[in-house]
């Protein structure tokens, strides 16, 4: 591909390596020596291959021209389908967007300039060559020109979603400039394509999963190793994050919390993990997301800071690892959804609650199928558990009177003859301290 400087946005390295104090020279750079050494672990052609073509198969179903597809740093995207089609995680703005046509090369438009959008070339060489500065925010200007190169300024544009989980697309600015850009062009919202193609995993991605299982259970033995009496919460947190990233990957989200065995007030780890000094005779709960490469695993077991008294002993042994029991025995292909719910109603069974989420999927992140303990929520392709799926049964018993639960969790790929759990944390009550 023959790609243009724009003349607004700087030139090629020999046009300004000697005046790189100038705004448009640095930030419009490309062709540089720069970040030539830096190593990035690629998927094979083979498999961007196989992501385009299923994309624009679906594009294709819906009569698209070309679809814009978003990706941010929130848990509910993630990266999303950008992260997916061009392996690039973005941290710096709201979304970054990949502009990919029906026919044609895809376009990446990044947040930044100069040295950044030098080390994104870098990172997406293997999915993409066309990466482009969003001239500080200004993603519609920079795509509208990309699509009038492809002579789409008239075409069915599809827009999915920044962020599928809330159903938000891109910002009012972006879309106005879009469509004051191409007015003659059909501007389209879409949703759930990109759930629907990451529904079923490739064995690349399952390899990525596992990696991820690995961190978590990495994330675990870390916070196990640290939580000591005179510990705050936070520290544990730090100790997890850590580790994650140690082995290479990203912290997705770390929900820790503690509370006293002896006098409990709390079902569910802290979102916000506080400066609570840890005591002996605390339990630990927490929920732990660890991405690799954008493919996330999740993990939570309680741990009980010195003995647990026989009144916890007798909760997890009694309900809360029976109760994961049951539903790790629904992670097998032809199982339905309506399976895992039906595991879940141990709990009221033996006199105990939960939180009403019992099990949901990982697309990238936490997406459907959910299944909650009165109604499962699952688009029809996801009804069934099928091979390549990524199944989180979690669930999160909760004593009758409202004041201590226990979250357990473990990530599964469903296979063709049953289930592989991606960690291999013991299940069981871990003490500390």
């Amino acid at each position: 591909m023959n790609v243009q400087s724009n003349p607004r946005s700087g030139g090629n390295w020999e046009q300004i390596r000697g005046r790189l104090d100038e705004n448009a020279a640095f930030n419009g750079m490309r062709g540089t020596p720069y970040y030539a050494d830096a190593v990035y672990e690629q998927f094979s052609r083979a498999e961007y291959d196989r992501r385009y073509a299923a994309l624009r198969g679906k594009m294709k179903e819906l009569s698209l021209d070309a679809v814009i597809v978003p990706g941010g740093p929130s848990h509910w995207s993630f990266g999303g389908g950008m992260l997916w089609l061009t392996g690039h995680w973005e941290w710096h703005a709201l979304a970054s967007y990949v502009l990919v046509p029906l026919e044609g090369e895809p376009t990446l438009v990044y947040s930044m300039g100069g040295t950044h959008c030098e080390a994104v070339r870098r990172e997406v060489s293997g999915a993409v060559t066309d990466v482009r500065n969003s001239r500080s925010g200004k993603y519609a200007e920079v795509m509208v020109e990309r699509l009038k190169e492809l002579g789409l300024e008239r075409g069915r544009i599809g827009l999915l979603e920044v962020d599928p989980r809330h159903r938000d697309h891109m910002p009012v600015n972006q879309h106005q400039s879009l469509r004051a850009g191409l007015p003659e062009a059909e501007i389209v919202l879409t949703y759930g394509i990109m759930h629907e193609l990451l529904s079923i995993h490739s064995p690349e991605e399952l390899d990525c999963v596992r990696k991820a299982g690995k961190l978590c259970e990495d994330a675990m033995h870390a916070l196990v190793a640290r939580a000591r009496p005179g510990i705050p919460e936070y520290k544990l947190r730090a100790a997890a994050g850590a580790a994650i990233m140690e082995g290479g990957g990203d912290v997705d989200f770390l929900i820790i919390g503690t509370t006293p065995m002896a006098n409990p007030s709390m079902v569910f780890g802290n979102p916000r993990p506080s400066n609570r000094i840890m005591q002996q005779g605390d339990i630990v709960n927490m929920e732990i997301a660890a991405s690799y490469r954008g493919y996330t695993a999740q993990i939570g077991s309680p741990v009980c800071i010195g003995e647990p008294p026989a009144d916890i002993r007798r909760f997890w042994d009694d309900i809360a690892k029976p109760g994961f029991e049951l539903m790790a025995k629904t992670m097998r292909p032809g199982a339905t959804v309506e399976d895992i719910r039906v595991a879940g109603d141990f709990f009221r069974q033996n006199g105990a609650q939960s939180r009403p989420i019992h099990a949901h999927g990982i697309d990238i992140v936490t997406d459907g199928p959910h299944i909650f303990k009165e109604a499962t929520h699952a688009e029809p392709f996801e009804r069934v558990l099928k091979p390549g799926m990524v199944i989180m049964p979690e669930p999160n018993p909760i004593r009758a009177d409202g004041m201590f639960g226990m979250f357990v969790g473990h990530t599964y790929i469903i296979t063709n003859t049953g289930s592989e759990c991606v960690d291999n944390f013991p299940l069981e009550l871990v003490v500390a301290g």
